[in-house]
């Protein structure tokens, strides 16, 4: 009879250890404690060892350790390693985010007189991350105004001219609106006032980038961004981190509708443009 060491375990009693699998950016997994499911947002190095940052559907983040054997994909039990650097650099972009041809290297111009006002923060947020290419290189500042109350005033006061022209991009710019009357009282030659019809910009990303089919119907007297969190069912805890997950689907202006698309193109062309 055949004698074997202590340490010895016959080959049909080894257990295969899962698979190791990169956490490459979007791969979609299941931490197997939790069940909570996501894709991989980010990995980081630590003092108690690598974790990764996994995204649910509805926008919230959760960090995990890379431990053996901690994630499901695809049903399998799978290791999660952290993904190699990228041995070559990044192509850079042909176009900018806007769609106009990139400008590597390009200087950012001098900032002209000439201004775009848009109504609020998440308006100048959006503006920057599909345009700000554009306006760095054109020298035009967009600022926000908290609303459109004071417009025909904050217009007065900036004083307009043929070298310092001003666009204002406005909310829910529809007949009828409040905003479309304090809009008509705006009569400068070198300030032009246009209007997407969204009640707030949020609306002008297409809800396709986001994963649903249309915004919801609020009905009036509801806050209309409480509303929606409620109606899709987001459990951000404020409107700001609703906001961030919102921007952050939006990559290039395909992501946005064309109503919007069209008006801020028209500011930058009415900004600047030679003077009459």
């Amino acid at each position: 009879m055949r004698s074997y060491s202590p340490d010895f375990t016959p080959p049909w009693k080894k257990k295969t250890p899962p698979p190791e699998v990169p956490a490459e950016q979007d791969l979609v997994v299941e931490e197997v404690t939790t069940g909570f499911c996501g894709a991989v947002i980010r990995c980081e190095k630590t003092a108690q060892g690598p974790t990764v940052t996994l995204e649910d559907r509805f926008g919230k983040h959760r960090v995990f350790p890379m431990a053996p054997a901690g994630f499901l994909l695809e049903g399998r039990v799978v290791t999660l390693t952290r993904p190699a650097p990228a041995s070559t650099p990044p192509a850079v972009p042909s176009r900018t985010a806007s769609g106009s041809v990139a400008v590597p290297g390009a200087r950012a111009r001098v900032a002209r007189a000439g201004r775009i006002y848009v109504e609020g923060r998440h308006d100048a947020e959006l503006v920057e991350k599909v345009w700000g290419d554009d306006l760095r290189i054109e020298g035009v500042v967009v600022e926000y105004l908290e609303g459109i109350d004071d417009l025909p005033a904050i217009v007065a006061e900036f004083s307009p001219g043929p070298d310092a022209r001003l666009g204002v991009l406005v909310d829910h710019l529809v007949p009828g609106s409040k905003e479309s009357r304090i809009a008509a009282q705006v009569s400068s030659d070198h300030a032009l006032v246009v209007g997407h019809p969204y009640i707030d910009v949020w609306e002008a990303v297409k809800p396709s980038s986001l994963g649903f089919q249309s915004w919801p119907r609020i009905p009036k007297g509801q806050d209309w961004k409480t509303g929606v969190r409620q109606a899709l069912g987001w459990r951000f805890t404020n409107t700001g981190e609703a906001w961030q997950h919102i921007l952050s689907s939006v990559h290039t202006y395909k992501d946005l509708e064309p109503a919007l698309l069209g008006r801020v193109e028209e500011l930058i062309d009415f900004v600047t443009g030679a003077p009459a």
